[in-house]
């Protein structure tokens, strides 16, 4: 067993980009396992763009993460070491928790984590933990598509955004993605099925959505926010649903951040908005990963993972999803998948 264990810090609260001494690395002794504790090996750790939000002194949906504390992120682990009989050794258990290549836990909070057949362990986690529940209740349960649906996705080329658009098309919906490359707008095309993709860098976006959502849009996914947004909200059908799932363009932002200038379309266009976070949901996640799980084993869904190697390189990677430099879902791998 480990004699000590490495953890990221939270140091510094940034100013709006992630700095160098936003984050630092501890190693600390292992603590000695008590009645009802168990000790984990994290595997892999998931990388989310909400992770920006929990570094900022915003009100949000949870605590801000107080200067000082462990680093927050979701999970992969298995316990190696068990003093709780409903978490004997060899469980995987996934949840919310320290960026950390070992810790001990009495279990509150986590859940175990079954490796579905058929599915690689890491692939699994990607697309199980956090971005198919998100992709699935933002679109389905709250976009509500109909078949013949025009539906836009923002960083559609996003662990999210990809997964939302598969899923339009298995409903019987138009899925147009906004991207920032060639290679990624390609990829949505003619590896995914989105019927369009635009890049936001090349073009500009609200001609674009003319062009691509010639009858308007139904269903607007909204992961970025700015112009994005306001170019959606301009092409709106009525009683159109926008479903805000993120507004990464903003999360780095020191100053306000201006509102959309369409906005009057909520009114004009009957429009319901609504935000959304996945953690609310997380009673249900099983029934979302039976019918995920089924599209991935059949082919239905396809996802690229952008899979970064060492617990050292966590800190430098999260930078990647505020710059476009990840290609697929973002996960650092902490350890060997287990046995």
């Amino acid at each position: 067993m480990p004699q000590s264990a490495r953890h990221w810090y939270f140091n510094k609260r940034p100013k709006d980009v992630i700095a160098h001494d936003t984050l630092v690395m501890r190693t600390e002794p292992m603590p000695t396992l008590a009645d009802g504790e168990v000790l984990v090996r994290s595997l892999y750790m998931s990388l989310d763009a909400t992770n920006r939000v929990w570094l900022s002194d915003w009100e949000t949906y949870m605590e801000p993460l107080p200067i000082g504390a462990r680093m927050l992120g979701f999970i992969l682990g298995e316990v190696v070491q068990s003093r709780n009989a409903n978490l004997p050794e060899g469980t995987l258990i996934t949840g919310l928790g320290t960026w950390s290549d070992w810790f001990v836990t009495d279990g509150a909070g986590w859940s175990p984590f079954p490796r579905p057949e058929g599915v690689p362990l890491a692939d699994a986690f990607g697309i199980l933990a956090v971005a198919g529940p998100t992709a699935y209740v933002g679109l389905l349960e709250i976009g509500k598509p109909k078949p013949g649906d025009t539906v836009v996705v923002t960083a559609a080329a996003g662990a999210v955004g990809a997964l939302v658009g598969q899923i339009a098309k298995l409903h019987g919906c138009r899925a147009v993605g906004i991207a920032g490359s060639d290679e990624k707008c390609k990829w949505l095309t003619k590896d995914l099925g989105f019927d369009a993709a635009i890049n936001y860098r090349k073009e500009n976006v609200l001609e674009a959505l003319k062009r691509e959502a010639p009858n308007g849009i139904d269903v607007h996914f909204e992961n970025v926010g700015g112009e994005q947004l306001d170019a959606g909200l301009t092409l709106m059908n009525e009683g159109g649903r926008v479903v805000i799932c993120g507004l990464i363009s903003t999360y780095n932002s020191s100053e306000p951040v201006p509102g959309p200038y369409m906005f009057r379309n909520v009114i004009m266009k009957r429009l319901v908005i609504e935000g959304f976070v996945i953690l609310d949901y997380a009673a249900h996640f099983p029934e979302y990963h039976a019918k995920l799980i089924e599209w991935m084993r059949s082919g239905k869904l396809k996802y690229r993972l952008h899979i970064v190697d060492g617990i050292e390189n966590a800190s430098d990677a999260l930078k990647m999803l505020y710059t476009g430099g990840n290609n697929g879902k973002l996960m650092v791998r902490i350890a060997p998948d287990a046995a």
